[in-house]
């Protein structure tokens, strides 16, 4: 396997993954004029054509047969072109020493406080290739390229959650709030946020802050929860330093999770070596490697071993690299310890 930036030639298998992603996933919707504009607009960011508000890296989980099984993006900056809008999760206190009466309310107030940030977002694996080191490469890969490219990117990244909903798709929290203002199904506002349609989300929420004991139970059960689907990757992100600080989605109120970028675990401990070419051996560690390039930029993930500065990967790993002995690598292992030993 390996990950690389997309390419126009990839758009129909695009447009297959973006079927079969269910509702939820907002940045990959299944529309093929907007996804090949998409496509598109990521080939001009990787040639360094966009600035940051605009820049939209996204790449491919590739087989060694050339079919692309995944897909996964770092946005350069949210918010700087279109409005960005999360729920701010607060408290309110009511009080009254006469009465005996003392009441803590979550609330949520309407905010673009993340606005200006680089977000991870668009993650996807076809269901059949969902083993061995894929997901942890399609993800973390793009943790390995801010890390070589930190100066395309924000001092914060973020990356919004799915939140829970159910086999049709419906949204407790959205049945409970979104609905009364919008008069349309979960799916539909979803999809209209994936195409870029979010002026009305500024239209017609309501500005003022919401209690949440006006909504039902199951609404604030599901408040900063994720999908079920999406708890491999939120307990992933968690273990590369990632947070969740308060904010979520306002329509499924999935959490939105952040880390400062240098304090990224493979941000922070990956390194720039040598590429070596040989055994790794019976012992070798996962790594998770980077050619170093940008719009030639190719990852992959394999066992290999730190050797007097060179990092010692077997000859299928460097020709899935494109690389030669001697050539400038990034690598950094590919779980956190205590991820690896779960």
């Amino acid at each position: 396997m390996i990950v690389r930036p997309v390419r126009s030639s990839d758009l129909p298998a695009l447009i297959e993954l973006a079927r079969s992603t269910g509702t939820g996933l907002t940045t990959l919707p299944a529309n093929e004029e907007r996804l090949a504009h998409r496509v598109g607009w990521a080939e001009k960011t990787f040639r360094g054509e966009a600035e940051r508000g605009d820049a939209d890296y996204l790449f491919v989980l590739e087989n060694d047969a050339g079919d692309v099984v995944g897909i996964s993006a770092i946005a350069g900056a949210v918010g700087l072109r279109e409005p960005w809008y999360n729920y701010r999760v607060g408290l309110t206190v009511s009080a009254s020493q006469e009465l005996n009466i003392y009441r803590e309310i979550p609330t949520l107030f309407l905010a673009n406080d993340l606005t200006g940030n680089s977000e991870l977002c668009s993650l996807f694996l076809r269901a059949d290739s969902r083993s061995g080191l894929n997901g942890r490469l399609l993800s973390k890969a793009r943790m390995l390229f801010i890390a070589e490219f930190p100066e395309l990117f924000g001092n914060k990244i973020i990356a919004e959650m799915r939140g829970m909903s159910d086999e049709q798709g419906r949204s407790p929290f959205w049945e409970s709030l979104g609905r009364h203002f919008f008069k349309m199904e979960f799916s539909q506002a979803d999809y209209l946020t994936g195409v870029g349609n979010k002026a009305f989300i500024a239209e017609l929420m309501p500005k003022f802050p919401l209690y949440t004991c006006f909504l039902s139970e199951a609404a604030r059960n599901v408040i900063g929860r994720v999908h079920s689907d999406t708890e491999p990757a939120l307990s992933m992100l968690k273990s590369e330093g990632f947070s969740y600080q308060g904010y979520v989605d306002i329509f499924d109120a999935g959490p939105a999770i952040e880390c400062e970028t240098r304090r990224i675990r493979a941000v922070r401990d990956s390194q720039a070596l040598v590429l070596a070419i040989g055994t790794p051996g019976d012992d070798a560690t996962p790594f998770i490697i980077h050619n170093r390039k940008r719009e030639d930029c190719r990852i992959a993930a394999a066992p290999a071993r730190l050797a007097a500065g060179t990092l010692v990967v077997d000859p299928q790993t460097a020709k899935r690299l494109r690389l030669s002995a001697g050539d400038q690598v990034r690598a950094v292992a590919l779980s956190a310890p205590r991820e690896a030993n779960q």
